[in-house]
């Protein structure tokens, strides 16, 4: 019988280190890079988007000013942040639905859209003890901000930028108004005194 023997190759070229692919953006990696560009939205987005940071900061600070702790303030920027919870994840089912959108409207992407709501939801329930809802609060902002830098990486970098900065800006400022709570003293805004 006629015996073949099999021969490898082995040069000095099989020894040279070989290019790794990139790994994927992390999400910190993307808001970095989006920082940069955000600026460049359209100016009634940019506008109505630091407006609406407005019911966030005003609570806290007015507590800081007076320092006083507000229960009716407080409520107020809770409710407020259940509602811009909700308008993200109303905001999410919009951009699947359109012919032309990057994203599928397919279980996913829908189902992601309707748990921001249903945080807000649960953090109006809990509305009568501030701790857990305005932590509720900030679980769902957080929830929303993931999905829109990670799971729809399509967004505009300026959009991503806003994002960021607005749902940072609302986490800090119901922060805020959970430590005010325990340091201040209360009093009622509709109290007769």
């Amino acid at each position: 019988g006629l015996i073949t023997s099999q021969h490898f190759h082995s040069s000095a070229a099989r020894l040279k280190k070989r290019d790794r692919p990139e790994p994927p953006p992390r999400e910190l990696d993307l808001v970095r890079y989006d920082m940069k560009h955000l600026w460049e939205g359209p100016k009634p987005a940019l506008c109505l988007g630091f407006a609406g940071l407005i019911p966030f900061v005003s609570p806290p600070l007015i507590m800081a000013a007076t320092e006083t702790f507000y229960p009716e303030l407080a409520y107020a920027q809770l409710a407020y942040a259940a509602a811009i919870i909700s308008f993200l994840g109303g905001s999410r089912w919009g951009f699947a639905l359109p012919d032309s959108s990057p994203a599928e409207p397919d279980w996913i992407n829908l189902a992601n859209s309707v748990v921001p709501p249903l945080l807000a939801w649960a953090a109006m329930l809990l509305s009568n003890s501030l701790v857990p809802a305005a932590m509720m609060a900030i679980v769902g902002l957080g929830v929303s901000l993931h999905y829109d830098l990670s799971l729809l990486p399509t967004y505009p970098s300026w959009f991503k930028a806003l994002r960021t900065v607005l749902t940072v800006t609302a986490f800090f400022s119901l922060l805020g108004t959970i430590l005010m709570n325990g340091s201040f003293p209360e009093k009622s805004t509709f109290s007769e005194r």
